[in-house]
């Protein structure tokens, strides 16, 4: 643990109120098992006081820029129908290389667990079939600038929440605004790479930092602990924050349920079951003597290869943020 600092606590950007989980819950790549952290009340100096600690305490290696954006929209259906809308549909994209992760998230839609929940027993396929859609939409778009490109070709109802519709301010209209995250990427030894960020706002203002720790040697990070937390990336996260009094440091979590139900897609798993259905039949009629592999689990989508690392990170990026009444 770092030099005389408190542990990290624990942030979930849905569901502010749990704090159950460790940091590092939050991930694994493709070569790497990774963690966030939020420094919500860093100085302006303090990402260069990362980077002092990194390389006086770590031996660390800069190895390149970080950088993010996230725009966030707001929805003008109220404003241009008839129809009064109690509370609009809210996005945020955010920009990470060449995809674009999309968050969209309408309060007045159920949630996936809710309808499962008030499913009978034996008919959870029948009641999702009902929803339009879920309060969650999470998308992935390539390359920057589809989004705006897509909004325009449909003529969608959406602006940028630093546009205007009119200059009278509208009653409720979010806050939100686009912000970028600049930072640094650094390597400890071979087994480590860490990247530490300001969130700067469009006027230029800082508002706090984001780290995040990526332990390169284990994809998956196995733990004797009940709900499968460690300590290792919490402890490296911790250690790397400079030793400054007062420093307000949480984890950024999201657990398993959350994020199934963010992932999960209608004609995805319709797909998924038709080909368990055809395949199970298919060696049903090729050999009456074999059995036993059925409930072996393949790789599904959302498991922590290629670019699902990056869509978890983005995710709780946008979450933390939006939790702050930042976005």
């Amino acid at each position: 643990m770092a030099r005389g600092q408190a542990s990290l606590k624990c942030r979930n950007p849905k569901l502010m109120r749990s704090r159950d989980r460790d940091v590092t819950r939050l991930g694994r790549a493709t070569m790497g098992f990774t963690g966030l952290a939020r420094w919500v009340n860093a100085p302006a100096s303090g990402l260069q006081l990362v980077r002092d600690n990194i390389a006086l305490n770590h031996n660390g290696m800069f190895r390149g820029p970080w950088k993010l954006s996230v725009k966030s929209y707001r929805s003008t259906l109220g404003q241009t129908s008839n129809t009064r809308i109690p509370s609009e549909r809210t996005m945020c994209a955010l920009t990470m290389d060449e995809n674009v992760f999309v968050l969209l998230e309408d309060p007045l839609a159920p949630t996936r667990a809710d309808v499962l929940a008030a499913a009978p027993p034996g008919q959870e396929a029948a009641y999702l079939q009902g929803p339009t859609h879920y309060r969650t939409t999470f998308l992935t778009l390539r390359p920057p600038g589809a989004l705006e490109q897509l909004l325009a070709q449909l003529k969608a109802r959406w602006v940028s929440v630093r546009q205007s519709s009119s200059s009278v301010p509208q009653r409720g209209q979010s806050s939100g605004q686009q912000l970028t995250i600049e930072g640094h990427i650094f390597a400890i030894g071979n087994d480590w790479l860490v990247r530490v960020g300001n969130v700067m706002l469009a006027g230029g203002a800082i508002k706090g930092m984001l780290l995040e720790a990526e332990y390169l040697p284990l994809p998956v990070l196995h733990s004797p602990i009940a709900d499968g937390t460690s300590e290792l990336l919490s402890n490296l996260l911790t250690s790397i924050l400079p030793n400054v009094r007062d420093a307000k440091t949480v984890a950024v979590t999201i657990n398993d349920t959350q994020w199934e139900d963010v992932l999960w897609d209608r004609e995805e798993e319709e797909k998924g079951a038709k080909e368990v259905r055809e395949e199970r039949t298919k060696s049903a009629e090729d050999t009456i003597y074999a059995f036993g592999d059925e409930d072996i689990p393949e790789k599904k989508r959302g498991d922590w290869i290629g670019v699902d690392r990056d869509r978890r990170s983005a995710y709780l990026i946008m979450g933390a943020l939006r939790s702050e009444g930042i976005l």
